[in-house]
């Protein structure tokens, strides 16, 4: 199947959580989440990690695995959208009784086959893209019950061979990082097991333009799981992720109330050229915090922090003036602000910016002076993705499983099921993510091999 190269990035978003903060971050496939027993669990697993795949869920979950064990995964990804796109895993993680325990995990994501264009929209012909990330990974016990383990990462996601045009380089990207894991079984009660883990930690991602670098998606996860019944041949246990992103963005906002964007160099001295501060030196065009800021203010980003927003419909340029227009009245009855019935208060009434005249919408009908007003608690509350899951195993062989995965921000509210089978020192686990007919997850099936020595 042939697809347009600017719809790639719109499929990997859609295969992850939290779009919005998605869009800001690079390399995010390596969110996309391995494991058919985690995809039937609402891919909650920070708290588990009892299995190969603990390299890449929590590190710290390998420091209490006894032996070797080898894991495979394969899945055809985003089946609703695409026919040739999927996403390999291949697990291990072995145990020194003296040192620790070593694990890893390779990562290939195949785009499938691409459309070239050039500027001028004509046909190049096509290319194929894809990504890979190989991961080491080492735990230790530090203490009976609890453990500690950090990964090792190396990224390459090759997107395109050039650029379009004026563009020079080439469309891919090498990156390093590293994760980092703590789990505590018997955490409050003993039934009760908790993780914690901070992954994809790292420098920016940057392809042909290095001054357009993407931060990694840095994750912070905390996760339970509670073994809520157990006897000789039945096990039920429900765990629970919550996730959240550390990427903080802001669009094109006036931090100083001046109602302007930029206007000033970083100096804070008024310019005609390199612009985009205020009079204060604070970038005001739409930006992204490094990670050591990050870390604390993608907590309050879409909260707090910044001033009234610069708003455009999509596919059309800010003006960098905060409002400006009033609304006429409704005079198509069809109960929106619609351009036609905007008025530039600046003609009609010489207003500036702060006298009473002057209009809090912009000439596209959207609401700009006092926006930074409507931005509540709750928008960083909606950007939290949760994931829920309950396992039901009849003795040790076979197990049932179902789960719920919530990311009000991304529109993803997906149940997923899930069975296993283990024999000797085999185990076969399947994994189904539901959802709505037409929705990029639904269908998603999962199939995943272990193999313990």
């Amino acid at each position: 199947m042939k697809r347009y190269f600017s719809i790639v990035a719109a499929l990997l978003l859609l295969s992850s959580p939290s779009i919005k903060a998605q869009s800001d971050a690079g390399a995010i496939f390596l969110l996309i989440s391995p494991g058919a027993r985690a995809g039937g669990m609402g891919e909650a697993q920070v708290a588990v990690a009892n299995d190969a795949y603990a390299s890449y869920w929590n590190p710290a979950g390998l420091a209490f695995q006894e032996g070797s064990e080898l894991a495979v995964m394969h899945v055809n990804w985003l089946p609703s959208l695409a026919d040739d796109m999927y996403y390999e895993f291949l697990g291990f993680r072995k145990q020194f009784p003296t040192l620790g325990t070593l694990g890893g995990h390779l990562i290939y994501l195949n785009l499938g086959e691409q459309v070239r264009m050039d500027e001028y929209a004509q046909y190049q012909g096509t290319f194929t893209s894809y990504m890979m990330a190989a991961a080491m990974s080492y735990s230790t016990q530090l203490s009976p019950s609890s453990s500690f383990g950090m990964s090792a990462k190396l990224s390459y996601q090759h997107l395109v061979e050039l650029g379009t045009g004026s563009e020079k380089g080439k469309g891919t990207s090498t990156d390093f990082g590293f994760d980092l894991g703590y789990m505590k079984k018997g955490w409050l009660t003993p039934q009760l097991d908790m993780g914690v883990t901070m992954t994809n930690i790292g420098p920016k991602v940057s392809f042909i333009d290095p001054d357009q670098a993407d931060p990694q998606p840095t994750n912070l996860t905390f996760g339970l799981a509670y073994k809520a019944f157990e006897n000789d041949q039945n096990t039920f246990s429900v765990v629970y992720d919550i996730d959240k992103l550390l990427v903080s963005s802001y669009p094109d906002m006036d931090w100083d109330g001046d109602g302007l964007i930029g206007g000033y160099d970083k100096n804070g001295k008024e310019s005609l050229k390199n612009n985009d501060y205020n009079k204060n030196g604070k970038m005001e065009i739409a930006h992204k915090d490094p990670l050591y800021k990050a870390i604390f203010t993608s907590w309050v980003d879409d909260w707090l922090l910044g001033g009234d927003i610069d708003k455009a419909p999509p596919g059309e340029d800010s003006d960098r003036i905060i409002g400006g227009w009033e609304w006429a009245g409704d005079a198509n009855g069809n109960g929106s602000r619609d351009p036609d019935e905007m008025i530039n208060t600046a003609s009609k009434y010489g207003a500036v910016f702060g006298d009473q005249n002057w209009g809090k919408y912009n000439e596209w009908g959207q609401k700009e002076v006092g926006s930074a007003k409507d931005r509540s608690l709750q928008d960083e509350l909606d950007k939290l993705v949760h994931n829920l899951g309950m396992e039901f195993w009849y003795s040790s062989y076979f197990a049932l499983r179902t789960g719920y995965y919530f990311d009000k921000t991304g529109k993803i509210s997906n149940p997923t099921f899930g069975v296993g089978f283990r024999f000797s020192n085999y185990g076969f686990d399947f994994g189904y993510t539901s959802g709505a007919v037409g929705h990029p997850l639904t269908n998603t099936m999962r199939f995943s091999m272990n193999m313990q020595f």
